[in-house]
C-alpha cells in the first residue's frame, strides 16, 4: 500500500497544474508550458544521474517518451482550448479502461471486466464532479480528447511491457522519457507559441512547480510504481488529477461544489480504491504431462519466472515487467 500511495502522488500533483497555469502562467502559451514542463526537467535528471539510453532503449525511450509527454500534452491542451474543461477531464478520466483493453495485445492479460466497471465507475464520478450545462461538444477538441486518453494509455501499458533496463534508478528513467518528450515538443513551441514577451516572478515559480515537482518527480514516483503495480489499477489512480483539480478550483478560485459533485468525488474515489484491491492470487500449479508420476512431478525443480515477462494475471502483476 506504501508503494500504491506514493504512485498516487504523481496524478494528485498533476491536478495541481490547472490552477498554477491559470493563476501564474502567461497565457496563450500551452505548448511552452508543456516543454518547459519536460525538457529542462529531463535533462537536468540525465545530467545528475549521468545514465544514457543505449542500445534497443535509444528507441524505446523514444517512443515512450513521445507517448506519454511529446504527444500527450499537445492533445491535452488542444481538448482544454477547444472543450469546457469538465468534458476534457472526463474524457481523460477514460484511460483506464483505454488501459484495460490495451493490457489484453500488450501484456498478454485476460480482460479484466472487474477492472473496466470500476473504470467506468470512475468515469462517471469524475462527470458528475466536473461536468456543466456548458458542456458543448466541439468534434476537433472531442477527437483530441479521446486521443490524448489512448496515447497515454499506450505509453502506460508499453512502459509495464518493456519494465526499466537494470541498473537504471527511476529518475534517470523519467528524464529519459522527459529529454525526449521535451525534444518532440521543441520544433511545434517555436513555430506556434513561441516565448512569452515577459515572464514574471509568478510565472517563474509556476514554470518551475511544473518541471520540477510535475515533472521530474512526479514522472519518477509514476514509473516506479508502474513497475510493480498492476498496469490498470495503476490507471485508475489518474481519476485523482480531475478531483484535486476541482478541489483546489473551490479552495482557491470559489469554484461551487455541490451535493452532485461531492456524490461523483465519493464515487470516484471508490473506483479508485476498489480498483486496487482484487481477489487473492491464486498459485498455479503445472499441468502434469501424460505418463509422469506424481511424484516426479513434484521433486521436478521449478522454473523461475524472467523478470522481462509480465505475469498474465489480470489481477496481480508482480516483479519487474
Amino acid at each position: 500500500m506504501t508503494l500504491t500511495a506514493l504512485t498516487a502522488l504523481a496524478p494528485a500533483v498533476w491536478g495541481t497544474t490547472y490552477v498554477v497555469t491559470t493563476e501564474l502562467l502567461p497565457p496563450g502559451h500551452p505548448l511552452f508550458a508543456a516543454l518547459v514542463r519536460a525538457l529542462p526537467a529531463g535533462l537536468a535528471a540525465l545530467l545528475l544521474t549521468r545514465v544514457v539510453p543505449r542500445g534497443p532503449w535509444l528507441w524505446k525511450a523514444a517512443v515512450l517518451g513521445t507517448l506519454n509527454i511529446g504527444a500527450f500534452f499537445p492533445l491535452l491542451f488542444v481538448a482544454a482550448e477547444r472543450l469546457p474543461g469538465g468534458v476534457a477531464a472526463t474524457l481523460n478520466a477514460t484511460q483506464p479502461i483505454v488501459v484495460a483493453v490495451a493490457a489484453v495485445g500488450v501484456l498478454g492479460e485476460r480482460l479484466s471486466g472487474r477492472r473496466i466497471g470500476w473504470g467506468a465507475v470512475g468515469v462517471a464520478g469524475v462527470a458528475l464532479v466536473v461536468l456543466g450545462p456548458e458542456a458543448a461538444m466541439d468534434p476537433l477538441g472531442l477527437a483530441a480528447g479521446i486521443g490524448g486518453a489512448v496515447t497515454m494509455a499506450l505509453g502506460v501499458t508499453l512502459t509495464k511491457r518493456w519494465g526499466r533496463p537494470d541498473g537504471v534508478s527511476a529518475p534517470a528513467f523519467a528524464g529519459w522519457q522527459l529529454t525526449a518528450g521535451g525534444c518532440v515538443l521543441l520544433v511545434p513551441t517555436l513555430l506556434i507559441d513561441g516565448v512569452p514577451a515577459r515572464v514574471d516572478g509568478a510565472a517563474l515559480a509556476g514554470y518551475a512547480w511544473l518541471g520540477i515537482v510535475g515533472g521530474l518527480l512526479a514522472y519518477t514516483l509514476w514509473f516506479n510504481g508502474l513497475r510493480s503495480l498492476p498496469a490498470t489499477a495503476t490507471a485508475l489512480l489518474g481519476l485523482l488529477s480531475p478531483l484535486v483539480a476541482a478541489a483546489l478550483g473551490a479552495l482557491l478560485l470559489g469554484e461551487n461544489l455541490g451535493i452532485v459533485q461531492l456524490a461523483g468525488f465519493a464515487l470516484a474515489l471508490t473506483a479508485m480504491v476498489a480498483g486496487q484491491l482484487g481477489p487473492a492470487e491464486q498459485p498455479r500449479r503445472p499441468s502434469r504431462p501424460s505418463g509422469t508420476p506424481p511424484t516426479a512431478q513434484a521433486t521436478a525443480p521449478s522454473r523461475p519466472s524472467s523478470p522481462d515477462r509480465p505475469s498474465t494475471d489480470d489481477t496481480v502483476l508482480r516483479g519487474t515487467p
